[in-house]
Order: structure tokens, then C-alpha cells, then sequence
């Protein structure tokens, strides 16, 4: 009977993993209006009309599109991850794997940080162990 309990929370605690990524997905495109910012000050756009030597200087553009790349592609990373962790979860595979980016998770509030623990204290159930042994 836990069994057939434990196989649904890992269900839900995986569909969970899927929407979270998915919602971080999204907001891991904010940093590409930086990015955007950023290439404008390089390019001149940003500069005043009437005098070419009024815009902000071009190393801070670059500032603004390296940090704004780097920012998207850590969150486009972590986003990928979590549903990668979801789907292994939901095929009871890499359990370290999974447990592991769960610490991480709870970083990122309140989200992540409510997922996290969640699945942390789900991965910890000694039957959920034993679920993920049978897989072997």
C-alpha cells in the first residue's frame, strides 16, 4: 500500500519539476533585456542626438551583454536540470542526481526552495530508496 503512495508522490513531486523548470525557463529570459541594453550602448544607439559623445561609455555596455548572457545561460541551465531531475525522478533513475539539485533548488525562493524540500524530504523515506533500487 505505501508503495502504491510513494510511486504517486514521486508523480507529483516530478510533474512539479516540470512546471517549476518550465516557470524558470521563462523568467531566465530576463536577463537577456541586459543583454539587449547592453549591445546598444556597444552600438551607439544609446547615444545623445545632438552630440555622439553624450552616451554611456562602451565598456559598460559590455558589461551589461556579458553579465546578461552569463545570467541567461546559468538560468537556461538550471531550468534544463530541474526537468531533467523531474524526468529522472519519474523513471526512478540517478537518485543522487536528483537529490543533489534539490539542495541547490532551495536557493532559488520561494519555488525552488519549496520544491526543494520537498523533495528532499520525499528522497529520504527509506521506501522511496527502495523504489529507486528496484529500478536496477
Amino acid at each position: 500500500m505505501t508503495e502504491n503512495i510513494d510511486q504517486k508522490h514521486l508523480q507529483l513531486i516530478s510533474t512539479f519539476h516540470y512546471v517549476v523548470g518550465g516557470i524558470l525557463v521563462f523568467f531566465a529570459c530576463m536577463p537577456l533585456i541586459h543583454f539587449s541594453v547592453g549591445i546598444a550602448i556597444m552600438s551607439g544607439a544609446l547615444d545623445g542626438a545632438n552630440n555622439a559623445n553624450q552616451g554611456p561609455p562602451v565598456f559598460f555596455g559590455a558589461i551589461f551583454a556579458v553579465m546578461g548572457a552569463l545570467f541567461f545561460i546559468i538560468g537556461q541551465a538550471l531550468a534544463w536540470l530541474i526537468i531533467y531531475s523531474g524526468k529522472q525522478i519519474k523513471k526512478r533513475e540517478h537518485y543522487t542526481f536528483s537529490f543533489v539539485l534539490a539542495c541547490v533548488m532551495c536557493m532559488f525562493m520561494p519555488l525552488g526552495t519549496i520544491l526543494g524540500i520537498f523533495t528532499i524530504i520525499l528522497l529520504s523515506k527509506e521506501s522511496i530508496k527502495q523504489l529507486y533500487k528496484k529500478t536496477f
